[in-house]
């Protein structure tokens, strides 16, 4: 009993820096959250076995700092971060939505073109390891349809692209029906 609650007392003191980045993320102060998960990856890294004797908190840790990077604007972080981590911290996921605002931001339309082609593949793979998962489903799709789009309309501005999902609209008035 008193080996089970040193042990216990040691973890929670070495985990220190999860509790401290998930009390950092649910109080909106996301840079010091993604701090605390470096930290605690950091850890991990030291201590190689804690990856699998502790996964659940590892992938915890990898897959709060792909989020975090993401929602910071750090897409070229977000892509080399998931370019490392393990696939169920949902990588794939993470770097195809990165992809995919990168592309938004290019105004070359080739260099747009080619970003949107690796959201398209990192997101195809990420459905790949989650069939059941609707929004990553969603995010694939939606995509795939701006990629063929574009593919026709190659010289349609970054600001506009969201707009080539919309079926074109005839100028003339629908007849109308009498009778």
């Amino acid at each position: 009993m008193l080996l089970v609650g040193a042990a216990a007392i040691g973890y929670a003191q070495w985990s220190r820096a999860i509790t401290d980045g998930d009390a950092a993320l649910a109080a909106g102060q996301l840079e010091q959250a993604l701090v605390s998960y470096r930290t605690a990856e950091g850890r991990f890294d030291r201590i190689p076995a804690t990856k699998q004797l502790f996964a659940a908190d590892y992938n915890h840790v990898i897959t709060n700092q792909l989020w975090l990077m993401y929602r910071l604007g750090r897409f070229d972080e977000t892509i080399d971060k998931a370019e490392r981590s393990p696939d169920t911290a949902s990588p794939h996921f993470w770097s195809g939505l990165a992809f995919f605002e990168k592309a938004r931001a290019e105004e070359k339309p080739d260099a747009r073109l080619g970003w949107l082609s690796r959201a398209e593949e990192e997101l195809h793979r990420a459905v790949q390891a989650t069939p059941t998962d609707w929004d990553t489903k969603f995010d694939f799709e939606l995509t795939t349809r701006i990629v063929t789009e574009l593919r026709k309309q190659p010289k349609t501005p970054a600001k506009q692209m969201m707009q080539l999902l919309r079926p074109p609209t005839s100028t003339s008035k629908p007849v109308r029906r009498v009778g």
